[in-house]
């Protein structure tokens, strides 16, 4: 079996260390924690685990703080984790399943990552990460923010999915501000930074900013296709903040020129219909959605609820307002078989309940 290093950086994370550390202690072979200057508790709660624990200095480089990390790993592989990230039971058991069945020569495992959960907790945003990567096999973390491992060799895909629970808000400034900072130096951002450049100017409603970079980064062609897709996307919830609706729905159709339509897109061009009160051509986009096949492999962000729920129970309403309400029904039974639980679809039972009275 396959020996496992676990590799943290921390900054005061008194209040989720522990639930990460509980969650993943007993699956690893030797715990790493590098503080990057904490103030708080942090560094005793980690001594409870592990005594490598390192010191760092914060210099705004995310890449080189998790190589640091990575560099005390005696282990076979190396797991990152982040402090507020939790193995669930299920996952623990996946997680010891794929150790100590790893064939030795793969290079990276991937796994999913599950970082948005409606009111539920089932998972409604996801995608994959590299999540085991072979120690001294030459791969390292690039990117001062946004860092990634470029794979070498062999890639695995586990079933095993690391969940994201934050409890407070983290620096909503601090990816901006590194990306300013580097082109402030002149540095010239390649492909991906540009791409994440324009996420973090458009989450600060930076719009013709964001638009501005989406569309270099678009026009340079030198993108991977998931964030091509997803810059288009990006493009027209700028064109629809700055009230350039026709732009808006200009730049969904031009996911298509990259890839087959994704249900996320789909939803997003019957959304446009919908709010138009253009309900045919609204079902014409949701039906869509159902139609496409969910890919998490591809690596691209990963809205589940648009593969079922979501165009479903938009379906019921476009087909209630079209005037076929045994069709609107079935639509809300389907999206019941995905939500059980959902509000919406209480709502629409009473609905079609009062309107079945009504007309016995």
């Amino acid at each position: 079996m396959v020996s496992v290093s676990l590799c943290m950086i921390v900054k005061n994370e008194e209040d989720v260390l522990g639930r990460c550390l509980d969650s993943a202690a007993e699956l690893v072979d030797e715990i790493i924690i590098v503080d990057t200057g904490s103030t708080d508790s942090t560094r005793e709660i980690a001594a409870r685990y592990t005594d490598k624990i390192f010191d760092f200095p914060w210099r705004d480089d995310f890449a080189a703080a998790r190589n640091e990390s990575f560099s005390h790993a005696a282990m076979d592989y190396c797991l990152w984790l982040d402090a507020d990230d939790v193995l669930l039971e299920e996952d623990q058991e996946k997680f010891r399943t794929l150790k100590e069945g790893l064939d030795p020569g793969v290079s990276v495992v991937m796994a999913p990552y599950h970082t948005g959960f409606d009111e539920s907790g089932r998972v409604t945003f996801s995608y994959y990460r590299e999540r085991l990567i072979k120690n001294r096999a030459g791969m390292h973390w690039v990117g001062a923010v946004h860092e990634v491992v470029p794979p070498v060799g062999k890639v695995l895909y586990g079933d095993f999915a690391v969940t994201h629970r934050k409890t407070r808000p983290s620096d909503p400034d601090r990816n901006l501000r590194i990306y300013q900072a580097q082109l402030d130096a002149g540095e010239a951002l390649e492909p991906r930074h540009q791409f994440y450049y324009g996420r973090e100017l458009y989450y600060h409603k930076r719009w013709e900013e964001a638009l501005e970079v989406f569309e270099r980064f678009l026009e340079e062609g030198r993108g991977w296709v998931e964030n091509n897709i997803d810059a288009c996307c990006h493009c027209a919830y700028c064109h629809k903040e700055l009230g350039r609706e026709r732009a808006a729905l200009e730049s969904l159709l031009r996911t298509f020129a990259y890839d087959l339509p994704r249900a996320e897109v789909c939803c997003e061009i019957g959304r446009w219909f919908f709010q138009k009160e253009r309900f045919r051509q609204a079902a014409y986009w949701y039906t869509l959605a159902l139609a496409c096949a969910r890919e998490d492999r591809r690596g691209g962000f990963i809205s589940p609820d648009c593969y079922g729920y979501l165009p479903c129970i938009q379906l019921c309403v476009c087909y209630s307002r079209l005037g076929n309400q045994k069709k609107a029904e079935a639509f809300n039974e389907l999206a019941a078989a995905c939500k059980p639980d959902s509000p919406a679809v209480r709502h629409n039972r009473a609905i079609f309940q009062a309107l079945s009275e009504e007309t016995a």
